[in-house]
């Protein structure tokens, strides 16, 4: 497993415009970090369907709706952990992303 940095799962109130320092633009500034926390979500998502995969049944019938317990927590471990949009602001200013503007390179 990663090291995953550590992460405040509440909401902070930023200054966009320091924020977008290292950029110089705000709008390139949010599709930076909105591309990045597409990139952990899919991540996050992957790696919870491996997991959960061990848990699915042959033949599922509604039937034979029972509790798993080791489910239930693996579950719930990914519900608390930080929303991929703070990890990513996160990783942003702690320069963590490695971006560039193909239209600057010309």
């Amino acid at each position: 497993m990663k090291k995953r940095n550590i992460v405040p799962s509440n909401t902070i109130t930023r200054d966009l415009n320091e924020l977008a320092k290292p950029v110089g633009n705000v709008y390139e500034t949010v599709m930076i970090i909105s591309k990045r926390a597409n990139q952990i979500s899919a991540e996050i998502k992957q790696e919870l369907e491996r997991k959960l995969q061990d848990f699915a049944s042959a033949a599922d019938n509604l039937e034979e709706v029972f509790e798993n317990h080791e489910q239930i927590e693996i579950s719930r471990f990914y519900e608390k952990l930080p929303k991929p949009t703070l990890r990513a602001i996160k990783e942003f200013e702690n320069d963590q992303i490695y971006f560039r503007n193909p239209l600057s390179a010309k």
